[in-house]
């Protein structure tokens, strides 16, 4: 297993300043942005999304520019909503995430990314055809909200996720949604139930930092997608739940991530909200569900620098990950 980083931590960076602080942190693999939420500062310096694409020279100058650092490319993201109800917000992010696939298969034909995976989201529609904003559903009564649940799944993402599944498959990509409060998957059920619906061109982007204050066990959620064979990428990065703000106001919160101090839950470097235990337990589980690749280091720390947080999730993480894969117990007999 690899540690890893989602590039945009340093989108104040030019991308060859970015890789150089990456190397120079013991990191062995970039995640990069290709538009949409996070979008795609640092894919712009070296032409762009659609130059990297149609130009195969422009690839090799990016996978030089990764290789020459002892770094390797993990995965690209395009974290958005196509299912979004106003229509330019929607082919905006479908654009970004078809473009995404094609620029993975050209990047896997040219050995550059070894694992053809995309990370996003699954999106959320509105509460019917006439609606401009998401509506996420978290509850089943009164009735009318399990009546646009149904409408969200059977009219939008179960028709759009289909198409895409084939799409995916055409391209040998895989795509690693990840479940996040807001979109219709955000849990392991909603996964798997997409998963079912759509495809096993997708899967998870494992991220359980939004499984802790939703009441989830991220280890019992890695052994549930594990087994299913549905974790493609993972994230890392922690959540700290305030006990005090959770004790009286439980753990939905609107409040802003700035509000710490009055926040019931909030997003930490690894290490600051569950100790290297944890991750150990975390790392070995994941091991044993198949999933021996890259860990992925996302930083949304309000209370922590770039650099003290990212310092925290090596030393926790460097720590937990076991680099080479194991060999058989010597007096094992099979």
């Amino acid at each position: 297993m690899k540690i890893g980083i989602f590039t945009a931590l340093f989108h104040d960076r030019p991308i060859e300043e970015a890789l150089d602080a990456i190397a120079a942190a013991g990191i062995q693999a970039v995640e990069l942005g290709a538009g949409a939420y996070p979008g795609d500062r640092h894919l712009k310096d070296v032409g762009g999304v659609q130059k990297l694409i149609d130009d195969a020279g422009a690839r090799k100058k990016l996978g030089k520019l990764i290789s020459d650092r002892g770094l390797q490319l993990d995965s690209i993201s395009v974290h958005g909503n196509p299912l979004h109800p106003m229509r330019s917000i929607a082919d905006d992010h479908h654009k970004a995430f078809e473009n995404a696939v094609l620029l993975v298969e050209k990047l896997h034909k040219d050995g550059i990314q070894e694992n053809p995976v995309v990370n996003g989201f699954s999106g959320c529609p509105g509460d019917g055809p006439r609606a401009k904003n998401p509506n996420w559903v978290t509850c089943a009564w009164p009735d009318e909200y399990r009546e646009i649940l149904e409408w969200q799944w059977k009219k939008k993402a179960t028709p759009y996720w289909k198409n895409q599944n084939r799409f995916l498959k055409q391209r040998g990509v895989r795509f690693a949604i990840e479940a996040h409060p807001g979109f219709i998957v955000y849990n392991p059920e909603t996964l798997l139930k997409l998963r079912k619906i759509a495809g096993e061109q997708i899967g998870c982007n494992f991220d359980p930092s939004h499984f802790w204050w939703q009441g989830i066990d991220p280890i019992a959620a890695a052994r549930e997608l594990g087994e299913a064979g549905a974790i493609f990428h993972v994230h890392a990065k922690d959540t700290r739940i305030d006990p005090y703000n959770s004790g009286v106001n439980g753990n939905l919160d609107t409040k802003s991530y700035g509000d710490i101090l009055h926040r019931s839950w909030v997003f930490r470097s690894v290490g600051y909200g569950h100790d290297e235990s944890w991750w150990k337990d975390f790392v070995s589980n994941l091991r044993m569900v198949g999933y021996d690749a890259v860990l992925s280091i996302e930083h949304e720390d309000g209370l922590l620098s770039n650099s003290e947080g990212l310092k925290k999730a090596m030393e926790t993480l460097q720590s937990s990950v076991v680099q080479e894969k194991p060999g058989a117990m010597f007096w094992a007999k099979d």
